[in-house]
């Protein structure tokens, strides 16, 4: 198969954003054993509609199904899976033997992808898997080149192989982690993890239990058990060598905003319109931690962050959602701007572009000198040509810190 581009669609206005912002197929959750907190799943309206709207653009729609099920949650599983089937979707993707089983009883047609969640670090599971009737293998996260390299070799020629490139990765081997269940109650393997792995910690001594003292790995801060994040934006030629059919972003749970931003550079990246440059300056524009190149050559080293938490170059300031007849575009804001700022354009048909906001109306048609409402709509003026689907961005001066936005 040709290069994929996968890309995580937490809803309908990500699955959307994805496909506009160039990525080849998406990935999301139904409404069973998917793997990830109930507001970004679909249920079976919305998936219905995803992958009419997927199809109609000429792209792809997988639906994980990946939880290690109970016996409570067998039963009406067939069923699912023919639903599934009937739906038209492009493949499931499952790690569970048994769940496995009952898709391919139920749905015979239904391509199914082993999840990484399964755990494939060598030949010998991924012939297992493809035997028993797997279509692609996503690779656990810990292999390295040269073990995907000879997996490939070893590998029926048929059997697709994915693999993460970009996003947050695990503390813990292949995502099986207990420390939010202990902690909180909320189970990570059951898609509610609380991510513990990112908290601060203190030292209590045992004679001393009034007393705590920071844990300190830097000046800047301790994130002893947190990972860095995955980007493979500048080697993807090696990992398509390697014998990677498709290259997979992680982040249902993220922002239609981050979801642009990474899928338009890695676009980009895989196109060749951008040099590398052009690259950092645009996965640096989304929250994320610091990067890493993970496990794919060799061990990671034991490095703490340079900086402290997640950080970010820009805001997002609104999504453009069409043009009035006197030229003036329609936005939704998603985080405050005023007029007399300097505004990115995020768009797949440019790159780079800017111009300062010089004009805002409210929707009664009064100049207005700031958007400050979540979801506010607004009218601006500006000399670039922009698209519906297009994102207006605010650029931090020195790089920002905390949250997404």
């Amino acid at each position: 198969m040709d290069t994929e581009l996968l890309a995580p669609a937490g809803d309908l206005e990500k699955l959307r954003t994805a496909l506009y912002f160039g990525a080849d197929a998406v990935y999301c959750g139904g409404p069973s054993l998917h793997l990830r907190a109930a507001p970004t799943s679909f249920d079976m309206e919305t998936l219905e509609e995803g992958v009419r709207e997927a199809h109609g653009r000429g792209k792809k729609l997988y639906v994980t199904v990946n939880a290690l099920a109970r016996n409570d949650e067998l039963h009406g599983l067939r069923e699912y899976f023919g639903v599934l089937g009937r739906l038209g979707i492009d493949g499931a993707i499952v790690s569970d033997l048994g769940v496995f089983a009952a898709a391919r009883e139920a749905a015979p047609n239904l391509p199914l992808h082993v999840s990484t969640q399964a755990s494939c670090t060598n030949y010998m599971a991924a012939r297992q898997w493809f035997s028993l009737g797997a279509k692609r293998i996503i690779l656990a996260r810990e292999l390295s080149l040269d073990e995907i390299r000879e997996i490939r070799d070893r590998t029926p020629p048929e059997l697709e192989l994915e693999a993460f490139v970009h996003g947050a990765m695990c503390m813990a081997y292949s995502g099986r982690c207990m420390l939010s269940a202990f902690l909180t109650g909320r189970d990570s393997n059951r898609g509610d993890c609380s991510q513990p792995c990112r908290w601060s910690y203190r030292l209590i001594e045992e004679k001393r239990p009034y007393e705590s003292y920071p844990v300190i790995e830097s000046g800047e801060g301790m994130t002893i058990l947190s990972s860095r994040d995955l980007c493979a934006i500048h080697f993807l030629d090696r990992l398509r060598e390697a014998g990677i059919s498709s290259f997979k972003i992680e982040g249902r749970m993220k922002s239609p905003y981050y979801v642009a931003t990474v899928v338009n550079a890695y676009r980009r990246a895989l196109d060749g319109t951008a040099s590398p440059e052009e690259l950092d300056r645009e996965i640096n524009s989304a929250s994320h931690r610091e990067f890493s190149t993970g496990f794919f050559f060799g061990r990671m080293k034991k490095e703490p962050p340079s900086r402290d938490g997640y950080v970010q170059d820009c805001i997002f300031a609104a999504v453009v959602r069409g043009r009035r007849a006197d030229g003036l575009y329609r936005v939704e804001q998603r985080n405050r701007f005023y007029s007399g700022d300097t505004l990115e354009l995020l768009s797949p048909k440019s790159l780079g572009e800017s111009f300062r906001l010089e004009y805002i109306e409210d929707e009664e048609g009064k100049e207005i000198f700031d958007v400050p409402h979540p979801m506010q709509a607004a009218y601006i003026r500006c000399p670039l040509e922009l698209a519906e689907g297009d994102i207006l961005r605010k650029r931090l001066k020195s790089g920002g810190s905390g949250g997404e936005a």
